[in-house]
């Protein structure tokens, strides 16, 4: 079992420092994505990132079933990339859905994982406070299921400027 953490901000280079690992030794490579294209702009940057991605990589749509997909492809020879979790979140949010529990699923998951699991998340608490409850609660939020995940994978990076900085492990 291999779990891997990987936080940075926008444009900051975690996604691909993400599937540098994962392209690292796997027999099989499974992208786990969690955006959902809403829009032209999204769906152009969707394409851009499977595109980039290149061969051999098996593409899993899971905005709000993160853990099922994850249980579904994990394997000792997988590698599974799940970008991010916070699109996921935001889903997960705007759907309604008890983000405690889901957060708990998922770290139950990955204490048991099998393979490789890389997870991505966008670092949120850096900036300014969001002007709306709703940005501040997606900000509480997300700084929650940050730690939890952190907490529960074996190694945690930062990634600043395409930089990793190890964290954990």
């Amino acid at each position: 079992m291999d779990t891997v953490f990987i936080l940075g901000g926008a444009r900051s280079g975690k996604s691909a420092r993400a599937q540098a690992l994962a392209d690292a030794g796997a027999a099989r490579r499974v992208f786990i994505a969690t955006a959902e294209a809403m829009d032209a702009e999204m769906a152009e940057r969707i394409a851009r990132h499977r595109a980039a991605r290149g061969a051999g990589w098996t593409t899993v749509e899971a905005p709000l079933d993160l853990v099922g997909a994850l249980s579904d492809h994990m394997a000792g020879d997988a590698a599974c990339l799940v970008d991010c979790l916070t699109l996921w979140l935001s889903n997960l949010m705007h759907h309604d859905r008890h983000v405690e529990d889901e957060t708990a699923s998922l770290c139950d998951l990955l204490a048991r994982a099998r393979g490789r699991v890389i997870l991505v998340s966008n670092e949120v608490g850096m900036g300014l406070v969001p002007e709306t409850p709703l940005g501040r609660r997606f900000r509480d939020a997300q700084g929650r299921l940050n730690q939890r995940v952190a907490a529960a994978c074996r190694r945690v990076e930062f990634v600043a400027a395409g930089l990793p900085l190890t964290l954990k492990g």
